[in-house]
């Protein structure tokens, strides 16, 4: 598994391990999501730019902009942010690395019409549907 660096750690310790909409409306109103937040994304995982903006639903220019710490964002994308991160921290507990969970978001897959699950997460119904279907795991599900 790869290390983790302290900001990343502290800002995935934060986090809300699933995604409950009271809690995660308690931390947008409660915490400032800024460019650490995104950065966090793209340092845990092994994904690109492109498919993070695509997540987030920006341009590239726009995304890389946001990991600049002068930048402020749109209330949308601050939670989308948020629920991204949290099904991370999530996906983490469920398959015990980030390695193991990325390869995972990215297999095409029954549960999710043959898609892979990654392909759901630029919307806030698709970071849920991905979410549920790992407490699915958890809880023994073949998913």
């Amino acid at each position: 598994m790869r290390r983790v660096a302290s900001a990343e750690s502290l800002i995935l310790r934060d986090v809300p391990g699933h995604i409950n909409d009271s809690e995660i409306l308690s931390f947008l109103y409660t915490k400032d999501i800024n460019w650490q937040y995104v950065n966090a994304i793209k340092t845990l995982t092994d994904f690109n730019d492109d498919i993070i903006s695509d997540w987030l639903n920006i341009s590239v220019k726009t995304f890389r902009e946001y990991k600049k710490p002068q930048n402020t964002f749109k209330e949308n994308v601050k939670e989308q942010v948020l629920l991204l991160l949290s099904l991370i921290k999530h996906g983490i507990g469920v398959f015990g690395s980030v390695k193991e969970f990325d390869q995972w978001l990215n297999r095409k897959n029954f549960y999710f019409d043959n898609k892979s699950p990654n392909s759901y997460l630029n919307t806030v119904t698709g970071v849920k549907f991905v979410d549920d279907r790992l407490t699915a795991m958890e809880y023994g599900d073949n998913v």
